[in-house]
């Protein structure tokens, strides 16, 4: 039986003190290979949830599996282990190294994950390949990060998440700075670098345009439930 790319079972995470919520996911799952687009507004509990996927923090109760592996098994170390070599993560401001060159940002994670590099073979070479493909410009690779456009940072982003194919991406609203024409082109892109890699794609979002982008689409309050501590 082939393992999915993502399962949550029964899950249950808590933020202690005053102010804090709990957030409950009975259950969810994202096939290998699929695009999942999960909506949801702020404060609805998605960095919760996004953290928890991630192995950032460990759920109280229940089972968070990436690749057939318990997050909740393994100690604060190997979850971060596990992270980096398992999950590609786009961030919302893009967390790039201004100062770095392109091909720094873009071969950060192979610097932790060992898998990763195996999987890559020349990553100069696949950092180069990459850049091409989303349709960064020639001679880009030795260009600080910081210069370049948006699009040219959310691309670089990009790259950088997909470096070394692991087997899930997690973006945090990526597109929300970008206009409608941006938006799908920046989603065709990450479609096409995604399918040849074989990796799942979970993005978070409030925009319901995307929707027909991806396979399914799911309404965050429909798989997660919160509740807020009492002030």
């Amino acid at each position: 039986m082939t393992k999915a790319a993502l399962e949550l079972s029964d899950v249950r995470f808590s933020w202690p003190g005053k102010g804090g919520f709990a957030l409950t996911c009975p259950t969810f799952a994202l096939g290998q290979g699929e695009s999942v687009l999960l909506l949801g507004e702020s404060g609805s509990g998605k960095s919760t949830l996004l953290s928890l996927i991630c192995g950032i923090v460990a759920a109280d109760q229940g089972e968070v599996q990436v690749s057939g592996t318990d997050l909740g098994k393994l100690r604060v170390g190997a979850r971060d282990r596990f992270r980096a070599e398992n999950i590609g993560v786009i961030f919302q401001q893009f967390n790039l190294l201004p100062y770095g060159r392109v091909a720094d940002n873009i071969l950060l994670p192979l610097r932790f994950s060992p898998e990763r590099r195996k999987r890559v073979g020349d990553s100069s070479a696949e950092a180069a390949r990459l850049c091409a493909d989303l349709g960064l410009p020639d001679g880009v690779m030795n260009t600080p990060a910081g210069r370049l456009s948006v699009g040219q940072q959310q691309r670089v982003a990009v790259a950088r998440a997909l470096i070394g194919r692991p087997p899930l991406i997690v973006a945090d609203e990526p597109t929300s700075a970008l206009d409608a024409a941006t938006q799908d082109t920046f989603l065709e892109l990450l479609f096409r670098q995604t399918r040849e890699a074989g990796s799942a794609v979970l993005m978070v979002s409030h925009d319901e345009r995307l929707g027909d982008r991806f396979d399914r689409v799911i309404r965050l309050e429909d798989i997660v439930k919160t509740e807020r501590a009492a002030a």
